[in-house]
């Protein structure tokens, strides 16, 4: 099953089309059923309005997943309020030029991503009765 049918069966489930999913996550009309292959932020925000893992999205196997607490997404949002003062101070560059309001959004964005990612591995690592694979 590829990722792009197994979005349609999350979408049927839902009673929504494709377009529509397109529209709720802000793509073009159509980027996602033309899509050959869909990049990893992409599958990262569908796998998000879904609930789903980005696992099941890439390989349609469903596996039981640690789930952030609401103390694991607080301490998230405070080190990238941290994060993003840091990026905001003048003389940052990117590449050579100053950095623009959407490149520090892409890099509070993947680090948002790496810590939620950590904070799984680590539960699922320190607590790994409470995670295992059935």
């Amino acid at each position: 099953m590829t990722s792009l049918e197994i979005i349609k069966k999350l979408c049927d489930e839902k009673e929504m089309s494709i377009s529509t999913l397109e529209k709720e996550l802000g793509y073009s009309n159509g980027s996602l059923s033309k899509a050959k292959r869909l990049p990893s932020d992409r599958i990262y925000e569908i796998s998000k309005y879904f609930g789903v893992t980005m696992e099941y999205l890439m390989t349609g196997i469903n596996k039981k997943e640690s789930q952030l607490n609401s103390k694991d997404a607080k301490e998230i949002t405070n080190m990238l309020n941290d994060m993003e003062q840091l990026l905001k101070q003048d003389g940052l560059m990117f590449d050579g030029n100053p950095a623009s309001p959407e490149a520090i959004e892409s890099i509070l964005s993947a680090m948002q991503i790496g810590m939620e990612m950590a904070k799984k591995k680590n539960k699922e690592k320190y607590t790994p009765k409470k995670y295992k694979k059935d």
